[in-house]
């Protein structure tokens, strides 16, 4: 293999294949190695790392590295009510963490509740069956004729699917 030795990133870089990885700018090589990596890597591994009964009632949201001022924390969200399931098993998936990565990547958990309750507003059964347009349906509902109303709501409806 031949050595480039005039190009802007590197001072000597190899000609031939290279990994992903080594094409990119240096900025976003730090980017990456930073945040990027180790919070893809958790996604992936998040079943494995956590185990099947936690991996249904929680999930990492955000990873903080560690600076001069903090240390490196992993922001979970949890269902409510299962946060002390997470709490007693914390230190396990702080050690899990770190055997994956190899290194102390983790030093710190930190827990979010979240309700998981889906909240379904009823609506009218009128603002439901009428698809129209707010400026055309008070014209719809002025009209006297009950025929010519439902026709009317029936006529926007086919113009609604198409």
């Amino acid at each position: 293999m031949q050595f480039k030795k005039y190009t802007k990133q590197r001072t000597g870089s190899i000609q031939g294949l290279r990994s992903f990885k080594d094409t990119l700018p240096k900025n976003i090589k730090k980017v990456i190695n930073k945040k990027g990596h180790i919070y893809s890597e958790t996604l992936n591994n998040w079943k494995y790392i956590v185990g099947d009964s936690l991996f249904k009632v929680c999930y990492p949201k955000s990873f903080k590295n560690s600076n001069r001022f903090g240390v490196s924390t992993l922001v979970i969200m949890v269902k409510r009510g299962h946060e002390v399931d997470l709490e007693y098993s914390k230190k396990e998936i702080i050690d899990k963490m770190n055997d994956f990565f190899g290194y102390a990547t983790i030093e710190k958990l930190k827990f979010t509740s979240f309700d998981d309750e889906k909240k379904i507003c009823i609506k009218d059964n009128v603002i439901e069956d009428n698809v129209t347009i707010k400026k055309y349906q008070k014209k719809i509902e002025n009209v006297k004729n009950e025929k010519i109303k439902k026709s009317l709501i029936e006529l926007t409806k086919v113009f609604k699917e198409k």
